[in-house]
């Protein structure tokens, strides 16, 4: 009868996996597959218009129908922590110059964009509206 063991507790594997996960350094988590500037001109491109920052600021500072705008939980400016309106859960500097790691997981940009339209505008943002809000993100500086 052979035994086999499951390759994750091996001794050898696991310090592989270790050694590996140690020379990635402490981004490893972050897919970093895209940046700000690629996030805004793909949704430029959809929206066959330039992202404006006067525009993106009034969408992210007014309140839409509801309690809630995108600064209730971002602050404003977004440029240091925030905190959830419901749960109080610290939120990182949104604006990229303040959080480099900021739009670079194409997947949690939809998902995040997706989620908080929703809850502020009661519906999905536009291609515009997210190149509008981007570029006044990106327009934040130091």
């Amino acid at each position: 009868m052979t035994l086999i063991t499951h390759p994750s507790r091996h001794p050898a594997t696991l310090i592989a996996a270790l050694l590996a996960a140690a020379a990635l350094g402490p981004f490893s988590a972050h897919a970093a597959d895209t940046s700000a500037a690629a996030q805004l001109e793909r949704w430029q491109v959809q929206a066959a218009a330039p992202g404006s920052v006067e525009r993106g600021k009034a969408l992210f500072t007014s309140k839409h129908g509801g309690d809630l705008s995108c600064a209730s939980c971002h602050g404003t400016p977004p440029t240091s922590q925030g905190r959830h309106a419901s749960t109080g859960k610290v939120i990182e500097a949104l604006a990229p110059a303040f959080n480099p790691l900021r739009f670079t997981d194409t997947a949690k940009v939809d998902k995040w964009f997706a989620r908080n339209c929703k809850d502020v505008l009661a519906r999905e943002c536009t291609a515009l509206e997210k190149a509008d809000v981007l570029a006044y993100l990106a327009n934040l500086k130091p």
